[in-house]
């Protein structure tokens, strides 16, 4: 088996196109089952974020498994596959593990980076894992890729830049409020993980007063209270749109919350910053005189200045590490089912030989028989001892990987390949 990483980001897709790929998260558990369901993958795990869709899987073919995850997504979305291939970006082997890793460090983020992927990641895990749809490999895929996102983050100073894309969309609202967001009025609608981001961001920034709004009102009431915020309900929705002057909208609804008709109502500039993919404003609202609009796409496009180049590259400098680190865990894995079948063998030409003894020798007491078969099994774990330690050590280096094959076929053993695919991922590039 092998890595393989698929997905469409805010570098290789336009908004409309992630908005059909996005996967609410009681879906998720259903599509995983699908993916795994599927000839080539044998695990997976699927990130689904405001600006990526990305599965993570482990295949036992690069173009079957590549075809296998385009033609679930394309399911998914409605939209035909050979359209859909266009959008998405590709990593397999070496590079998937290189890519998960630089995911999770900020590096690939849209700002450069924030930590919020971390939480994302964490959460694509955990649902993998209660949908037992991670294996071996992804298990230990994504604990690693956990690991150096938090390291990346203790040790070098990459967050500086900012720590969200809410920080990035604030500093694009300023630019369109004279420059100072203090004191500005300000409604979150939505009380989720990006509201609750939203909420935290505009108070360090020193926007305020703050009013939260949620179809659950209670969610919205104990955001407010952690916040010191203002929870107002959902139905005065219109009144508080009036009142203010920036809005962040980021909620989890399938159809547009603030539509024309209800922008339309307004007399004074609002700044909307729209994070929710699907988005909530309404296409046809992005054009109301007053009324500014930053979406995902547009936030894109202005991508701010990030951290200086020395903290990107002691970051690049920490998943190159890792991403060795790991390749060696990949490659010594590799080795274990052969290293099992070749001590199989040895105890089976043991027991062989046991037999033939014991049948010309039938004077031999059961103690007697008891001291030879353990001299004879002694004799042969003394003799594999060395060779298995040192050829473990060999795998695990670069070009080790050729070692699994090469004991294969000096003792011709016969390793099934399902054996092979659960616990030896071969390593390797695109094919």
């Amino acid at each position: 088996m092998n890595l393989l990483s698929i997905g469409a980001s805010y570098r290789t897709a336009e908004l409309s196109v992630l908005e059909r790929l996005t996967i609410p998260e009681s879906s998720v558990p259903e599509l995983l089952q699908h993916l795994v369901a599927q000839p080539y993958v044998g695990e997976a795990v699927v990130v689904s974020t405001c600006n990526r869709v990305e599965v993570f899987a482990a295949v036992s073919g690069f173009h079957g498994g590549l075809g296998d995850i385009c033609n679930v997504l394309a399911e998914h979305s409605g939209i035909p596959a050979t359209e859909l291939a266009g959008h998405l970006y590709v990593h397999y082997g070496e590079a998937a593990v290189r890519h998960s890793f630089r995911l999770s460090s900020g590096l690939d983020s849209m700002v450069i980076g924030e930590a919020q992927i971390l939480g994302q990641l964490r959460d694509a895990y955990h649902q993998a894992t209660e949908a037992d749809s991670a294996g071996r490999l992804l298990h230990e895929l994504m604990q690693q890729t956990l690991r150096v996102g938090k390291r990346a983050h203790a040790e070098t100073g990459i967050d500086k830049a900012g720590q969200s894309v809410v920080t990035a969309a604030l500093d694009v609202a300023a630019e369109h409020l004279g420059g100072d967001l203090t004191g500005r009025p300000a409604l979150i609608i939505g009380a989720g993980a990006m509201g609750s981001l939203s909420v935290a961001t505009l108070t360090r920034n020193g926007v305020g007063p703050i009013r939260i709004t949620n179809r659950s009102q209670q969610r919205a009431d104990r955001l407010a209270e952690l916040y010191g915020a203002t929870s107002v309900p959902f139905e005065d929705l219109d009144r508080v749109l009036s009142e203010v002057d920036i809005v962040v909208s980021a909620t989890a609804s399938t159809e547009p919350v603030l539509t024309r008709d209800r922008l339309a109502k307004l007399t004074k500039k609002l700044v909307v910053l729209d994070l929710a993919v699907p988005r909530d404003v309404a296409p046809d609202a992005t054009d109301l005189p007053g009324v500014v609009v930053i979406d995902i796409d547009s936030l894109a496009k202005s991508r701010r200045t990030g951290p200086a180049a020395a903290e990107t590259a002691a970051v690049e400098q920490i998943v190159t590490g890792e991403v060795d680190s790991f390749l060696g865990w990949m490659r010594g894995a590799e080795i274990a089912p052969t290293v099992a079948a070749l001590r199989t063998r040895a105890e089976e030409v043991v027991s062989a030989e046991m037999r033939k003894l014991m049948s010309r020798r039938p004077e031999f007491t059961d103690e007697q028989r008891g001291d030879v078969s353990r001299t004879l099994h002694r004799v042969v774990q003394q003799l594999l001892h060395s060779p298995t330690v040192r050829v473990r050590q060999l795998a695990a280096e670069p070009g080790g990987d050729q070692y699994a094959a090469l004991l294969r076929e000096l003792f011709d053993l016969d390793v099934p390949l399902a054996t092979q695919a659960n616990a030896v991922p071969e390593i390797g590039g695109k094919p």
